[in-house]
């Protein structure tokens, strides 16, 4: 293994164009780490968020950005059990992954799932690990309830879709553009709304209200979500991209017997995320590898043009999950 590798760090708080290519020392595993030599990293909106200066990673964590990566195991630290040198992994990441190679706790690694290339499986850790915690876990999700997601054609919500679909829900998903509502109809939703022309709160309330809402929106979506919500229904914010702050009467809350909570993946504990990955290796893997489920791949670029993908990103018009290949 080199003593150096390429990387992309944030040279300041800023747009995309902050991120630099440079060089890093490889890491090395600590206890209970491995090493993984990157073939691809996800992009995700919190990067985004690191590179303006809103998202600090936590102690002890990589300043560079990406959460999620595939590639081959180089090296294995003290206390690893499970997981060899040469196995080629997906992993959620404290941070790190754009770059040849980023270690990571080994718990958090998961085999790439039979019948998908590690392009594809880069794909899966931030947003299955998301998916699985707040729709599932934290949001109670059950066959026959009905399921709205905000934000359908994102990584999030071609995730949600597929999984809420996979395991009997009713789902519902609002959309930008015809062609992304189409995009979610074409996943397993049986109602796509696109919020340009629709409102989601009629049609939730003449569907009978939505059982669990999945919201990374945030803002004036906060008060509207809880109007279009059943009795007993339970909204999870996960991001706020029209903001945190918003004026709300509880008692709609308090009439309704709903529950609003809410999460964010990267600050939890290892051992919580480590519980994730094997809620995920048994109830999801299967599903992955029997074709029932898939990342929805929209684009690929070079790791030293990590700035026209958050470009990509955050212009809204992708469908799916964006890519960097490092290998």
């Amino acid at each position: 293994m080199t003593e150096m590798m390429r990387a992309v760090e944030i040279s300041k708080p800023g747009g995309p164009e902050v991120l630099q290519l440079c060089e890093r020392p490889v890491p090395q595993p600590g206890h209970g780490e491995v090493v993984i030599k990157v073939a691809y990293a996800g992009v995700n909106r919190p990067d985004a968020l690191q590179r303006a200066g809103a998202y600090d990673p936590p102690k002890g964590a990589s300043d560079l950005p990406g959460l999620e990566a595939s590639g081959e195991v180089v090296a294995v630290g003290a206390g690893v059990s499970g997981i060899s040198e040469g196995d080629q992994v997906c992993a959620l990441l404290p941070g790190g992954g754009y770059a040849e190679y980023v270690a990571t706790p080994a718990a958090h690694c998961l085999a790439v799932p039979e019948g998908l290339d590690l392009k594809q499986a880069a794909c899966l850790p931030e947003t299955f690990f998301t998916v699985w915690s707040n729709v599932f876990t934290r949001g109670g999700l059950k066959a026959g309830e009905r399921f709205l997601v905000h934000g359908g054609s994102s990584g999030i919500g071609t995730t949600a879709i597929q999984l809420a679909r996979e395991f009997g829900a009713r789902v519902f998903a609002t959309a930008g553009s015809d062609e992304k509502c189409q995009a979610c109809l074409d996943l397993g939703a049986e109602r796509a709304i696109n919020y340009r022309d629709e409102d989601f709160v009629q049609v939730m309330q003449g569907a009978g209200g939505a059982d669990l809402v999945l919201d990374m929106v945030g803002g004036d979506y906060i008060p509207r979500n809880v109007k279009a919500m059943a009795e007993d229904g339970r909204l999870v914010q996960i991001a706020f991209l029209q903001g945190p702050k918003v004026e709300l009467n509880f008692a709609l809350m308090m009439v309704k017997r709903l529950t609003l909570t809410g999460s964010t993946l990267r600050p939890q504990s290892d051992l919580a995320k480590a519980r994730i990955a094997q809620d995920l290796r048994e109830a999801v893997w299967p599903l992955i590898e029997a074709g029932m489920v898939a990342p929805v791949m929209d684009s690929e670029f070079a790791l030293e043009d990590a700035a026209a993908a958050h470009a990509r990103m955050e212009s809204s018009g992708h469908i799916g999950k964006i890519v960097l290949k490092a290998g």
